[in-house]
């Protein structure tokens, strides 16, 4: 009997991550095994890193948390959120968040569905390559359509702002997906050419749904800035109640707690009521005990310590990726500006490592984990026949330094076997 014979089930494929994951645990994969190097993986090392707040270690919990939180999470955590961004990125501006603009959902997934459970029957964009995880949230919700948007290595997989304005009139977008900076290719949309994004949204009344889980890994004017330099489309928002601008973060990333699932939505009050709805059907509300232990993270003074710590600490580890990448024949298109992750293209490996599906099965003879390109090719219920990104592969920084040395050994003993 095949894994999908039960009346009524579809086959679910797993995402890019969860993938490689299974298929690395069937070869004897185990979380903290010395002789593996995970390379693909999708969080931060969550350990003490030079200069950055102690971490949490203990929790004391509320009698009262242990039932379920509201829908849209405590109007504490909320409100905090809310200070933050006012406090980064609208200093000075009349029209302030509160509240009644967030609301708080358990991890980035179940931030997305929601928004993508509250979405009308309208024509959707997104980019290629993107996120893996945006493949089944795109497929799941029939009441949009997704339409992709194919971003190439000559243009630095950067998306020009004359060429989105024509997809969204001549497609008649009503939403855009984005993550900036980008999951997998490490770009970055800021400053004054983010500025005209916002801006563009609000003329043409397209919603920008914006994934900002990586915000703080910024690697373009380092290392001098005080205070770290921290990108958001909220510091170009000029209405938060009218502005079609919706973003998405949370603790995952750019907090390094990624077990704590928890995530924010950032938008008008007419998105969060309709989030909220979706929300009190999809998942019922986040992780109540850890919100009250949340707050303190969410001090101005701790996210600049921790941003500023995380800069410094995963810029040395790219350097130190793309240098043993590009020593091993790797190629590297465009430089990543901000996450932890380099987009590396394959192609001038010997067959059959040239092959990103190929080369993630291979290294798993060396203990090593990494992910292909693939899975970024963003393809809702297979509606292309062509894929991309055959010779590419995903490979992140995320660990720490022994395991990426322990890792990037593994890959050259690897292409040894092939030369």
């Amino acid at each position: 009997m095949t894994d999908h014979a039960i009346p009524g089930f579809r086959r679910v494929p797993r995402t890019g991550v969860i993938y490689v994951m299974h298929r690395a645990r069937q070869q004897g994969y185990t979380p903290g095994d010395p002789e593996w190097a995970n390379l693909g993986q999708g969080m931060p090392e969550t350990g003490p890193i030079p200069g950055a707040p102690p971490r949490v270690d203990t929790i004391h919990i509320n009698p009262a948390d242990q039932e379920y939180s509201p829908i849209t999470g405590e109007i504490a955590l909320r409100q905090k959120v809310a200070d933050l961004y006012n406090t980064l990125f609208r200093q000075n501006k009349t029209s302030q968040y509160t509240w009644e603009n967030v609301s708080i959902a358990g991890g980035g997934r179940a931030a997305l569905t929601r928004i993508a459970a509250a979405l009308g029957n309208i024509n959707m964009g997104h980019f290629l390559p993107d996120y893996t995880a945006y493949e089944e949230l795109l497929s799941v919700f029939k009441a949009f359509i997704p339409i992709p948007i194919l971003l190439d290595p000559e243009e630095g997989y950067q998306a020009p702002l004359a060429m989105l304005k024509r997809e969204i009139l001549g497609r008649g977008l009503k939403a855009l997906l984005v993550s900036n900076p980008c999951n997998p290719t490490g770009q970055l949309v800021e400053g004054e050419r983010l500025r005209r994004w916002v801006q563009m949204a609000r003329d043409l009344h397209c919603s920008l749904i914006i994934d900002e889980f990586y915000s703080h890994y910024i690697y373009t004017g380092l290392p001098n800035g005080h205070p770290p330099k921290i990108v958001s489309a909220a510091r170009y928002v000029e209405d938060v109640n009218e502005d079609p601008v919706i973003i998405v973060d949370g603790l995952t990333k750019n907090w390094r707690y990624p077990g704590w699932r928890l995530s924010w939505t950032l938008a008008p009050k007419d998105v969060i009521n309709a989030i909220a709805s979706a929300g009190s059907f999809l998942d019922g509300g986040p992780n109540h005990p850890f919100q009250a232990p949340a707050l303190s993270l969410l001090e101005p003074e701790v996210v600049f310590a921790e941003t500023e710590a995380i800069q410094r600490h995963f810029y040395q580890k790219r350097q130190y990726t793309m240098d043993r990448l590009r020593s091993m024949g790797i190629e590297i298109e465009t430089e990543p500006a901000g996450t932890f992750y380099v987009w590396a293209n394959l192609s001038r490996l010997p067959e059959p490592l040239n092959d990103g599906l190929s080369f993630f099965k291979e290294g798993l003879k060396e203990k090593v984990i990494t992910v292909p390109g693939v899975f970024f090719d963003v393809n809702p219920d297979r509606r292309r026949s062509i894929a991309r990104y055959g010779n590419y592969t995903r490979i992140s920084f995320g660990p720490d330094m022994p395991t990426l040395e322990r890792g990037f050994d593994a890959l050259e003993r690897l292409i040894a076997r092939y030369s």
